[in-house]
């Protein structure tokens, strides 16, 4: 708003109010008398245009964002650690709770006993830097009679500090529809608070009159594994007759559950450039298509259905250097759109050409 007063024009304006019979030239006494004062306008013209941008959410910064988002009970998602299987031998062997382990660069805590010789460990540094680390465990500290352990598979993905823009998304989206005492963005919001979970969608009355079903993914907008489900369903409705156990209200039946996946593969027909083939360029091509199916499963609450374009796949793998042209895609045998209703959710098949 403040952005075309310039230090010149404010000097310019204060000579104006000086009489034309004082000298105002430049190194005068007038001169050197106004300009420093245009300066500290100037500065406060620009302090008073930030200050007018902070003070709505749409322009606010991250730090008063949070502070105005807060008014309206809203706060930012805290970075989650990651929480992992891990499988131990001797299955005899009792591991300590709190024994730590190291896998690649990063620590892990062991937290629960699942069954023998298998155990909850959490990662120690927050964030999805744990999500994709597998292997052989190291113990920090020597645990008598251990022969091997191993990091086997992801339970409830850790996930990073809650983006600006995702918050500034909850502001606005909570002057629509308010969250009070069991309604549908009752369940979303507090479904969501929950660790690893990272979209949620309510059905209400989905089996008769007090039936609630949930539907969620995770952090990671992939199906949700068991281990999640049963977390969700514990703080939700744990025991699933309607006295009100967990978060859900008196009276309310409450099922958790996740959306199946089908798998969408890709054929193509594609013109290279000299020097190039498609093996060398199928990981990139396949990583184009599965970061378009991300993008369409964190839409997947928000929107009625999800609708697998073939002319995105195209326009996203014809910006692959090597690739000249593409001269027909098909998903899943068809030269067609793939239209999914909520019960599924895209994710990438067998990519070939």
């Amino acid at each position: 708003m403040y952005e075309n007063i310039t230090y010149e024009d404010i000097l310019d304006r204060m000579l104006e109010r000086v009489p034309d019979d004082v000298d105002k030239r430049e190194g005068s006494l007038v001169y050197d008398a106004l300009a420093p004062a245009a300066v500290e306008m100037q500065l406060m013209y620009i302090e008073l245009d930030v200050i007018l941008k902070e003070a709505f959410a749409d322009t606010a910064s991250r730090e008063n964002l949070i502070r105005r988002a807060a008014e309206r009970g809203i706060r930012p998602k805290a970075a989650t650690k990651a929480i992992l299987k891990a499988e131990f031998t001797p299955d005899t062997l009792e591991i300590p709770p709190g024994s730590r382990f190291s896998c690649d660069a990063l620590n892990y805590t062991v937290q629960d006993k699942k069954s023998d010789g298998i155990y909850e460990l959490e990662c120690e540094t927050e964030g999805a830097v744990g999500n994709a680390v597998f292997g052989r465990l190291i113990p920090i500290e020597y645990i008598k009679g251990l022969e091997t352990a191993a990091l086997t598979e992801l339970l409830i993905p850790g996930k990073e500090e809650e983006e600006t823009e995702a918050i500034r998304e909850k502001y606005f989206a909570s002057f629509d529809a308010q969250a009070f005492g069991g309604n549908i963005r009752d369940y979303e919001k507090k479904t969501l608070d929950i660790q690893g979970v990272g979209a949620a969608m309510v059905t209400p009355v989905w089996n008769g009159g007090g039936t609630v079903k949930v539907t969620i993914l995770d952090s990671e907008y992939n199906r949700a594994n068991e281990r999640l489900l049963e977390r969700v369903q514990r703080t939700i409705d744990p025991t699933q007759d309607g006295w009100g156990a967990g978060f859900a209200p008196i009276g309310h039946v409450v099922t958790v559950d996740t959306p199946s996946e089908l798998k969408i593969d890709v054929n193509l027909e594609i013109t290279y450039d000299t020097g190039y083939e498609f093996e060398d360029l199928k990981s990139q091509i396949s990583e184009a298509i599965e970061n378009y199916l991300k993008e369409l499963r964190e839409h997947w609450s928000k929107d009625e259905a999800l609708t697998i374009r073939r002319t995105q796949i195209e326009s996203r793998i014809i910006g692959i250097t090597g690739i000249i042209d593409i001269l027909q895609s098909k998903l899943n045998g068809k030269a067609e759109n793939i239209i999914l209703s909520k019960e599924y959710i895209p994710v990438m098949g067998v990519v070939a050409a």
